[in-house]
């Protein structure tokens, strides 16, 4: 149970970064490790593929030092997903801890 939680709230981790500023898949695997979770690029960068598929994210590429760097952002699709996610997050997380406080 835990390990889906975990994948589910990588997606929202990656939208809310990607509807701050354009992110790349190094500097989202520093931040994501940073809030503890452990994603190699196998597991992060097909993730990335998926939510660029679903039109969660756009994808614009730049040479970087002699390399092709893929940025993401969120869509406006994403930007709504991450609201959602946002509403249903903070009822759980207002339900899950009130009943601890009592």
């Amino acid at each position: 149970m835990i390990k889906e939680f975990l994948r589910g709230s990588v997606r929202v981790h990656v939208l809310y970064h990607a509807s701050k500023e354009r992110v790349y898949g190094v500097a989202l695997l520093k931040e994501l490790r940073r809030h503890g979770y452990r994603l190699s690029p196998g597991m992060l960068y097909p993730l990335l593929h998926r939510m660029e598929r679903e039109r969660l994210l756009s994808c614009e590429r730049e040479i970087v030092r002699g390399k092709i760097r893929k940025y993401y952002a969120a869509t406006p699709k994403g930007k709504r997903a991450l609201e959602q996610a946002k509403e249903k997050i903070r009822e759980l997380v207002e339900e899950v801890l009130e009943e601890k406080a009592q």
